[in-house]
């Protein structure tokens, strides 16, 4: 069988987002630009789960887009427990943040997410 754009395979995060579409890619490329804002330089982008993917001293955070929605994903099932009361208004799972594409997760909480996640796994290393 013949392969379509479809069912390819993204390899890095620009292959991704292109195959995205609008206003999807916008949305996402928005939350790329927050999370890499406060990552430090070790910290590396891919792609895993065919997703985009931050790595850092393990897997930290993934994102992605879907036909109703945008997700991010703490790629700890601990993640978002910290954060419960702030994400009540989004749809949530042990990992996942789902929320609307026109009204994307606050830069700020963006921010302070990674942030906790990448104390989390300073803190592992450090045992």
């Amino acid at each position: 069988m013949k392969k379509t754009a479809k069912d390819k395979i993204p390899k890095t995060v620009e292959e991704y987002l292109e195959g995205v579409p609008e206003p999807q890619r916008t949305t996402l490329k928005k939350v790329r630009t927050v999370i890499q804002s406060v990552l430090p330089e070790e910290a590396t982008e891919g792609i895993s789960y065919r997703i985009p993917c931050v790595k850092y001293k393990g897997m930290l955070v993934g994102y992605a887009a879907f036909a109703e929605h945008c997700s991010l994903f703490g790629m700890s099932g601990t993640l978002l427990g910290p954060f419960k009361d702030e994400l009540k208004k989004y749809s949530t799972s042990k990992g996942t943040i789902r929320f609307a594409v026109d009204k994307p997760l606050p830069a700020m909480l963006i921010k302070r997410l990674v942030k906790h996640a990448i104390a989390q796994k300073d803190a592992k290393a450090r045992k």
